[in-house]
């Protein structure tokens, strides 16, 4: 296997404080429903719901946090391209090669208004890989389709994206 110079490589999570609030408090509640109702006996609300459905219903907060634990974006530009994965959805990497760049940018961006929000986004202005923030790499490709990828550290992806494009245009 030959190995490329890496110019960059990004790896973010999702740990917003309001998102991890959220997961904790649906846990939380369910923790809540699961002690009050199966180890003391004790119904729990107005129309309680089974002792299966009790345990059942705990399923879900656990798979959302198992969830947002594996989430990551992952970027890395080397020799052959940017590539970028979104883990746990995609193994292998997406890779943008320099020939297929027609324009890029790194750039501010709305993440609600742009893409619809954070995740692997589908907007009017193309794809989006994002996980936080508001700053990404925007690629114009010679297909006519646009690709965002979201970054916590504009100046370095600019740099490194640079270095790419320049390194390709001999």
């Amino acid at each position: 296997m030959i190995m490329s110079k890496v110019y960059y490589k990004e790896e973010q999570k999702f740990n917003q404080w309001w998102i991890w609030l959220l997961i904790a408090v649906c846990f939380g509640i369910w923790v809540w429903q699961f002690v009050q109702q199966i180890i003391m006996g004790k119904p729990f609300g107005n129309i309680p719901m089974s002792d299966l459905g009790v345990i059942l219903t705990g399923i879900f907060p656990i798979l959302v946090l198992l969830l947002f634990r594996l989430l990551k974006l992952e970027t890395l530009i080397d020799e052959e391209g940017i590539k970028c994965r979104f883990m746990p959805f995609q193994r292998k990497y997406k890779t943008f090669l320099p020939r297929d760049i027609a324009k890029y940018e790194v750039k501010k961006y709305n993440p609600l208004m742009e893409y619809g929000g954070w995740g692997i986004r589908y907007g009017r202005k193309g794809t989006a890989y994002n996980v936080r923030g508001n700053m990404g790499v925007y690629l114009e490709l010679k297909n006519n389709k646009n690709f965002l990828i979201g970054t916590q550290t504009p100046d370095s992806i600019r740099y490194a994206v640079e270095k790419l494009m320049k390194m390709n245009e001999r």
